[in-house]
């Protein structure tokens, strides 16, 4: 009997260890979706160089103890979208986006919504909240006060 004690014991510190494992995955992982960007003389730049094909590359922008969360993708027509990771609907829930092929999907209401058109006339709902941006020199610039401007999202 005691050693069938133990094996349920030996069994039982394995499923917890391993439920543990998968816990800390899953959580370093959603903590690994924002890279972290500083702003240098009032604008965040990011050279075209570092985002990979056309996937999405998600940004926070950390100002006064408000993390504002960001994302930068590339349309099929070649140009590049920028938007807060929120929208004027599901922001409370801090869901934010994530990219389905040519499509941003709301994570908190399932809407989706194509990524060319993603830009300053496709505001309202649950369409990603617009930031704008330039296009210069190979990167992407992002003026500091815009990104301040949508700290009410977050």
């Amino acid at each position: 009997m005691h050693m069938n004690y133990t094996k349920k014991l030996v069994w039982a510190g394995i499923i917890i260890g391993a439920l543990l494992i998968c816990a800390a995955g899953v959580f370093a992982f959603s903590l690994g979706k924002y890279e972290k960007i500083k702003a240098n003389n009032g604008t965040v730049s990011i050279p075209v160089s570092r985002l990979s094909g056309d996937k999405v590359r998600f940004y926070r922008f950390d100002d006064g103890g408000k993390s504002i969360a960001f994302f930068v993708v590339k349309a099929p027509d070649g140009s590049y979208r920028t938007a807060f990771d929120a929208c004027d609907v599901c922001y409370r829930e801090k869901k934010g986006y994530e990219q389905q092929g040519n499509q941003m999907l709301c994570k908190n209401c399932n809407k989706k919504f194509a990524i060319d058109r993603i830009g300053p006339n496709s505001g309202g709902g649950c369409n990603p909240s617009f930031l704008p941006h330039q296009l210069s020199g190979g990167a992407i610039t992002i003026k500091a006060a815009d990104l301040k401007a949508g700290a009410r999202f977050f």
